[in-house]
């Protein structure tokens, strides 16, 4: 399988991936939004969480970082969506917590799909994102025995 832990010489290839799926999937963010992430994912947040890199023969395709069992993050280079990296990410994830969690941006009706597709389900909702900002949070979870 081709997914491997993070090494420290990962994170300018994640930032960038990053913000390549963030300008493709987010676009309820201004640019200026995004360049007030971007230090924070690159300083803070990427040393938060544990990040599993998938990384076939095409290169550095998606990662997925986590705290216990909550999805942080799932990002995949906006071309290789919808060839089951993320759910190849999902299912490594769960391998190794097994039930999940995650939060999602409301106004992410694809990656909230993506989710419900899987198995999560919703359980409830805040107005606010973690940095009490207006971007509403969806929160979901996957039963341990989901998607079997």
């Amino acid at each position: 399988m081709p997914i491997r832990e993070r090494q420290a010489t990962d994170h300018p290839q994640l930032l960038e991936l990053w913000e390549r799926s963030v300008r493709a999937t987010h676009d309820f963010l201004s640019d200026a939004d995004i360049a007030e992430l971007r230090p924070q994912v690159r300083d803070i947040y990427f040393d938060a969480v544990e990040i599993w890199i998938y990384e076939d023969a095409a290169g550095l395709a998606g990662f997925i970082g986590l705290s216990g069992a909550q999805v942080e993050m799932l990002f995949l280079e906006p071309e290789r969506r919808g060839q089951g990296i993320g759910t190849r990410l999902l299912d490594h994830a769960r391998g190794l917590r097994g039930a999940l969690t995650v939060d999602v941006n409301e106004h992410n009706p694809q990656a909230h799909g993506f989710y419900r597709r899987y198995g999560f389900v919703d359980t409830g909702r805040s107005p606010l994102d973690g940095q009490g900002r207006p971007f509403p949070l969806i929160h979901m979870a996957l039963p341990r025995d989901a998607a079997d």
